[in-house]
C-alpha cells in the first residue's frame, strides 16, 4: 500500500494536500469483503440459520392483519432515491480514479444535488408527518438493548435478547452511521462544487477555501501576491475522500445484509411497504411496536394518518 494521501507540487514546489489516495479505496472494498465472508462464515458457525427458522411466533394474533405496513410509499420513495443517487456518487468518484474517461463531474455533482434534495424531503417528512425521534432516539433503553443483543452474538449462552420495537438498534445505529457521514460528504461536496462550473455559478478555482498567499512575479515581472489554495483546501478534500471511502464499507454491508435470505423480507417490506404477521410476531414487540386495527391500505394517502392507522410509532422509550 502507498500513501493515504495524495499530495501535488505547486508551481512554488511546495507540496499540496488533494485528497484521498486510491490506495484507500481499495483497501475499502478488501476489508468489506472480509466483512462479508466472515460474516458469513460466523453466523454458519453460530448455527443462527437453524435459529431463525425456529423463530419464535407465539403470541396475539387478535386484530392483526395479515400484512402490516412499515414503509408508507412516501418513504420507499425516498429510500430508492437516495440509494440510486449515493450508487452514482460513488462509482463517479471512484471509477474516474481507474482511468476510465466520461463526464464524471457533471454527472457526480448532479447526483450529489438529487442527494441533497431527497434529504431535505426525508427531514420535513419526518417531523412533520412520521415520529421522527422512533429512528433518531438512542436512550438509555436502547443501550441495553443493543448490549443484550451483543451479548448475545458473543456467546451462544448468553440469554436470548428481548425484541425490539420497529426499528431495532443496530438499524439505528447503522442509520446515525449514514447520517454522520452523508452530511461529511455533502457539505465538503458543496464546498468543491463550487471550484466547477454549474448552471447557478461560475466556478472559482480558490474556493473552497483561500488559506494561502505566495509572493512572486506577475507576467510583468512585478511584485504580486498569489493566492493559492493551501492546507485547510486539502482537508477539505481529504474529509470528504474519506467519507466516500466509508460510504463504501457502509453500502457494501447495507447490500448484503439486504440480500440475506434471513434479512430479505426487510428488503420486500422496502419494495412492496408491509410485513407479514409471521414476521411481525417473530421480531418484534407489539408493546414497542403497537399496531392498530390495521386494514391494509394498498396505496394509502400522505400524511399523519397514513402514517399511524397501520403501524403506530415506536412506543418503548
Amino acid at each position: 500500500m502507498g500513501r493515504w494521501l495524495d499530495f501535488e507540487s505547486n508551481p512554488w514546489g511546495q507540496e499540496v494536500l488533494q485528497g484521498v489516495s486510491l490506495d484507500l479505496m481499495y483497501l475499502a472494498i478488501a476489508l468489506a469483503v472480509l466483512f462479508v465472508v466472515g460474516h458469513l462464515v460466523w453466523y454458519r458457525s453460530r448455527g443462527f440459520s437453524k435459529h431463525e427458522e425456529a423463530a419464535d411466533v407465539q403470541g396475539s394474533v387478535a386484530g392483526l392483519p395479515e400484512r402490516i405496513v412499515r414503509h408508507t410509499l412516501p418513504s420507499r420513495i425516498f429510500h430508492w432515491t437516495m440509494a440510486a443517487s449515493m450508487l452514482v456518487l460513488l462509482i463517479t468518484a471512484f471509477v474516474p480514479l481507474l482511468g476510465l474517461e466520461f463526464a464524471w463531474v457533471t454527472i457526480h455533482w448532479i447526483a450529489g444535488a438529487v442527494l441533497i434534495l431527497t434529504i431535505i424531503y426525508h427531514v420535513i417528512h419526518s417531523i412533520v408527518w412520521q415520529d421522527f425521534w422512533s429512528m433518531m432516539s438512542m436512550g438509555a433503553k436502547d443501550f441495553r438493548e443493543g448490549l443484550g443483543h451483543f451479548r448475545h452474538l458473543l456467546s451462544s449462552k448468553s440469554p436470548e435478547p428481548e425484541k425490539p420495537g420497529k426499528y431495532p438498534f443496530d438499524h439505528r445505529m447503522y442509520h446515525w452511521g449514514i447520517v454522520v457521514t452523508s452530511l461529511a460528504a455533502i457539505v465538503t461536496g458543496v464546498f468543491m462544487t463550487l471550484r466547477i462550473k454549474t448552471p447557478f455559478w461560475e466556478p472559482n478555482a480558490y474556493y473552497p477555501l483561500v488559506d494561502q498567499a505566495v509572493s512572486g512575479l506577475n507576467e510583468l515581472g512585478e511584485p504580486a501576491i498569489t493566492l493559492q489554495p493551501g492546507a485547510a483546501t486539502g482537508l477539505v478534500f481529504v474529509l470528504h475522500g474519506i467519507a466516500g471511502v466509508l460510504l463504501i464499507l457502509m453500502v457494501a454491508s447495507h447490500i448484503y445484509f439486504a440480500i440475506r435470505p434471513d434479512k430479505r423480507w426487510f428488503t420486500w417490506s422496502m419494495i412492496r411497504g408491509w410485513i407479514d404477521r409471521e414476521h411481525y410476531l417473530a421480531h418484534f414487540d407489539p408493546d414497542k411496536w403497537s399496531v392498530g386495527d390495521g386494514t391494509i391500505q394498498e396505496n394509502p394517502p400522505g400524511g399523519a394518518i397514513a402514517d399511524s392507522t397501520v403501524s403506530a410509532p415506536r412506543v418503548d422509550d
